[in-house]
């Protein structure tokens, strides 16, 4: 179905930022870089109504999922590691019962009855150490920054394979697909420049209001200018009790 995750990227930002001043810098910024990641990778968009459906599935699963990775991560104050050693089993059991009844509804064929050989199982094994890696990846950036931003770091790999595959692959690329990358850089140093710009101004902020919560609980008189007046009270009483004398 061609290049479905521009509209991941989106939606989430569409439900993850939240309304500021910066919002329509950072839309403009996102719809720049989609707008080159399917000039450069859309070759052949073909619609069907499977397709359609579990594409749009994929979309939301992932929309909530990242959203979720972000937010649990920050409200519960856990690492990308321990978050990824408490998920990873229960995803593990749900793909392993629900994985080979959705790949026999689609292929007809079973997957227990494959006879697997050695070098195909070193394949399995090295692709879930590669699955471990990059769902590790996947958590600490999330957590780290947000789901849209991992969101453009996923575009920045699809532009580097595009031009990995012609540059040491020797892939066809036309000009299309070079205006397309160019397009999609300047939309991720766009975004990048107005996160910049919105982390600065979110540092000042907090700086300013944390300087006005100082001096508004800073005491008036400090403990040396009291004991000042109190010695300068007893030593007023003395000389009035000694004149009376």
């Amino acid at each position: 179905m061609g290049e479905m995750t521009g509209f991941q990227l989106g939606v989430i930002g569409a439900l993850f930022l939240s309304v500021a001043s910066s919002v329509q810098k950072i839309k403009f910024s996102l719809f720049v870089l989609i707008l080159g990641v399917g000039i450069a990778s859309i070759t052949d968009l073909q619609l069907n109504f499977v397709g359609t459906v579990l594409s749009a599935l994929a979309i939301v699963t992932t929309c909530i999922g990242q959203i979720l990775t972000n937010t649990i991560q920050k409200k519960l104050n856990v690492s990308s590691t321990q978050l990824l050693y408490q998920s990873a089993p229960f995803q593990a059991a749900i793909l392993f019962v629900s994985g080979p009844l959705v790949d026999q509804s689609l292929t007809k064929q079973n997957v227990f009855a494959y006879k697997y050989s050695p070098i195909v199982l070193a394949f399995i094994i090295l692709s879930c150490l590669i699955a471990v890696s990059v769902n590790f990846s996947t958590f600490l950036v999330i957590g780290k920054t947000s789901p849209v931003t991992y969101q453009v770091l996923g575009h920045l790999k699809t532009c580097l394979v595009l031009g990995f595959g012609y540059t040491l692959l020797h892939d066809p690329f036309t000009e299309r697909n070079i205006i397309g990358i160019l397009v999609a850089m300047l939309g991720m140093g766009l975004y990048s420049y107005v996160c910049t710009q919105e982390s600065k101004k979110k540092q000042s902020t907090d700086l300013s209001n944390s300087q006005v919560k100082e001096k508004d609980t800073e005491p008036l008189l400090d403990g040396k200018s009291l004991g000042y007046q109190d010695k300068e009270n007893q030593d007023a009483k003395k000389s009035s009790r000694d004149s009376f004398v």
